[in-house]
């Protein structure tokens, strides 16, 4: 300050009252000697002369700016001076120049406006002193005489106005333009968080916005109004000083939940995983307040149905999302039911032609079933039916979408798959399924595909198995059953099983070993024993599973046509006849006829002896071997691989065609076209129909809403269901069962 003046607040004075006095008790001095010095700041700057030969003057920069008076009745030294400048403490209080101390004490006025006094001053105050009150809001209280010779007299800052200090980017002036009344409303809303203070809307409509400090007392008012003619909004009049220490809470009642999507907006369409207690993080670290986790994660659903469109949207639009699907890739299909009483989505199936023209003219006849929830707003399950392409990778087929897993919707979803291949083929194939062979799936199968071959997928047997015995050693021998090419390893195994356990033998048994044994089974599966498709999309189709109903297709078919360029682009690359799987599987099998002794018996078979695995006899031209190995995974094993060389036959003219890369290349040669975003839907289909007079589908959202709390995010794996879970223990009441916590025990 220029003067160095203590100011507390506008007003240089500190005015403690008419009737609260300083008490000074009697034999407890103020004892300042004559070179003790008052820091404030630098020890050489400022010194305090009190002492019998010097007036008592307060210097507080130079030595004749300020004082320090102790009542009314002033040392005849004084006389002359500008009180302005004085501190006022009471009316009657005399310096006792009796009192002075010739000891060195120090009096020190530090940064935070605190009066402290060393251990040894000697200073003292009566014990019955009276409280100083500043404005009856705020109270200084002096400690016994004791405590305040050892402490700290507090002297609190007084704040009578506060200015209102904005963020350049919050500024908020007379004249201030804003295109409308929302613009207004957010500018203000913004300068109030920014400045931590809380406002109260007093008018706010079409034309006017005014509003107040919520303190009450503040005086700090804003007033806007529309300008005539046009629907700008300007700011007329402002009061900009507070008389209010502004909010003392680490919340704001202007943070709302379109405050929070507003704030986070850029950063979500930027990431859209951005976590809810990412958001709180940010805007702790940017405006210094806390809100609710539910705050945060509404204001991201905001933003993200701004984005991706609500899921009510989703069912509305899905008329219109089929018809794009059907132009755009044509040859595919994409059918929509509805309930017909009220309209309700019950149904939908997609399949695109790329799909289905890959499936049946390059894809081993094998389709595997699967399902999964969907994470959305409403209840739901995706179903999914896929090929297997010629390198073992998943194809998918066909998608349905249902508003609840049922026998009546599996059913249906079958029969629509049927109606696909008999569209696209002239000759139905036989089909081998494999499934968890649920009666909604065994009767859509016997119903749809009566000559296909229906068997388990060992995933959901060893899922089921594990649940009721809970014994790796067991659940391995159950695969390495699975497993066996012949009846003779099979039963092997299963004695092994019944050794172990007779329970779980008794167990396996009653399943007819043809719908899971290899050994048993009489369709072609290629190696496959699983159908756990949804464990093998889990790093996408669960994320998509939670979107709306268009964003979960359209996140579908994205990831499809990636796939498709991806295998496409690759197998351009491969040199080889066969896939590069089936490459290998042969190259072994070489390897291991080259200590074969293979004898000929015509010109089709062949006895094949090995060291360890005895005598296999192989027919070249049926393509069969003792082994099974040849006929259930369609690539010669090792005994007609040593039939083939032996009579300098070309092994990779002997594989199914699915395996060689230009049979894969044809399964990935169609492309999965894009489709344009949806604010082109209308004007597309209103071109399409050329006057034409179609009545307009419209959907509404199924009526089974998802019940309150999280969803699952992550898929349980299917190793970890059946594990024993930990045993918790309660360390009040030495129970397991239960935490300290939630003990309901008496003390």
């Amino acid at each position: 300050m220029a003067n160095h003046d203590l100011v507390l607040g506008q007003n240089p004075d500190l005015v403690l009252g008419q009737n609260h006095d300083l008490v000074i008790g009697q034999g407890h001095g103020l004892g300042l000697g004559q070179r003790h010095g008052l820091g404030l700041g630098h020890a050489h700057d400022h010194d305090l002369g009190l002492g019998q030969a010097h007036d008592h003057e307060l210097g507080l920069g130079h030595p004749h700016d300020s004082r320090l008076v102790l009542g009314q009745q002033h040392h005849p030294h004084d006389h002359g001076r500008d009180h302005s400048n004085e501190l006022a403490l009471g009316q009657n209080n005399d310096t006792d120049e009796d009192a002075l101390d010739a000891q060195n004490h120090e009096l020190g006025i530090s940064d935070n406006h605190e009066l402290t006094l060393a251990e040894t001053h000697g200073l003292g105050v009566d014990q019955n002193m009276v409280h100083l009150s500043i404005d009856q809001a705020q109270e200084l209280g002096l400690q016994s005489a004791h405590d305040i010779s050892q402490g700290h007299m507090l002297v609190p800052q007084v704040l009578q106005n506060r200015r209102l200090i904005v963020n350049p980017d919050h500024q908020l002036t007379i004249s201030q333009e804003f295109s409308d009344v929302k613009s207004c409303r957010r500018a203000i809303r913004d300068a109030a968080i920014a400045c931590r203070f809380e406002i109260q809307t007093v008018k706010s409509d079409k034309t006017r916005f005014t509003a107040k400090c919520a303190a009450e007392g503040c005086p700090w008012r804003i007033h806007a109004a529309k300008l005539p003619g046009v629907p700008t909004f300007t700011i007329r009049t402002i009061h900009e000083m507070h008389t209010c220490s502004g909010i003392n809470h680490l919340g704001h009642q202007q943070a709302s939940v379109q405050w929070v999507a507003n704030s986070v907006e850029e950063r979500l369409r930027e990431n859209p995983h951005c976590k809810p207690k990412e958001i709180l993080e940010e805007i702790h670290r940017m405006h210094g307040i806390t809100l609710s986790y539910k705050q945060a994660w509404r204001g991201k659903e905001r933003i993200m149905a701004a984005v991706r469109g609500s899921f009510e949207e989703g069912y509305r639009l899905l008329p219109q999302y089929c018809d794009q699907v059907k132009r755009t890739n044509p040859g595919s299909i994409a059918t929509i039911y509805g309930n017909p009483e009220d309209n309700c989505f019950r149904r939908l199936f997609i399949s695109f032609y790329a799909s289905i023209y890959g499936f049946v003219n390059a894809c081993r006849p094998l389709i595997g079933l699967d399902r999964t929830l969907l994470k959305s707003k409403y209840l739901g399950t995706l179903l999914l039916a896929t090929g297997f392409d010629g390198d073992g990778a998943l194809f998918p087929l066909a998608f349905g979408v249902v508003d609840e897993e049922s026998d009546d919707n599996w059913i249906w979803f079958l029969s629509e798959l049927h109606t696909l291949l008999e569209a696209n083929t002239e000759n139905m194939p036989r089909l081998t399924i494999l499934s968890d062979r649920q009666k909604g799936i065994i009767d859509g199968v016997d119903f749809n595909f009566p000559t296909a071959f229906h068997g388990f997928c060992m995933r959901h047997l060893s899922e089921l198995f594990r649940k009721e015995f809970n014994n790796d050693a067991l659940v391995k021998l159950l695969w390495e059953a699975a497993h066996a090419l012949t009846v003779i390893e099979f039963e092997a195994k299963i004695l092994e099983i019944e050794e172990t356990s007779q329970e779980a033998a008794f167990w396996i048994r009653r399943i007819p070993p043809r719908l899971w044994a290899t050994a048993y089974f009489e369709g072609t599966r290629y190696g496959h024993l699983t159908a756990n498709v949804v464990e093998s999309l889990n790093n996408w189709i669960l994320e998509a599973s939670g979107l709306p109903i268009i964003q979960m297709m359209e996140c579908i078919r994205r990831q499809l046509m990636t796939w498709f360029n991806e295998r496409r682009e690759a197998s351009l690359q491969w040199t080889s006849i066969l896939v590069p799987s089936a490459e290998r599987r042969v190259s072994d099998a070489i390897e291991c006829a080259r200590g074969y002794q293979v004898g000929r018996a015509n010109e089709a078979e062949f006895e094949v002896v090995s060291p360890h695995e005895g005598t296999n006899i192989v027919d070249i031209r049926n393509r069969c071997c003792l082994c099974r190995g040849w006929q259930l995974y369609g690539l010669p094993c090792a005994h007609g691989v040593a039939a083939l060389l032996s009579c300098r036959q070309n092994v990779h003219r002997y594989t199914e065609s699915c395996f060689t890369v230009a049979t894969y290349r044809k399964t990935y040669s169609q492309t999965i076209h894009p489709i344009p975003d949806k604010s082109l839907w209308k004007e597309m289909s209103d071109a399409n129909q050329e006057g034409d007079n179609k009545i307009e589908i419209v959907i509404n959202p199924p009526k089974s809403l998802r019940p309150p709390g999280r969803p699952r995010k992550k898929r349980v794996r299917a190793e970890d269901r059946g594990r024993v879970k930990r045993v918790v223990h309660c360390s009040r009441c030495n129970q397991t069962g239960h935490f300290r916590t939630t003990c309901a025990a008496p003390i």
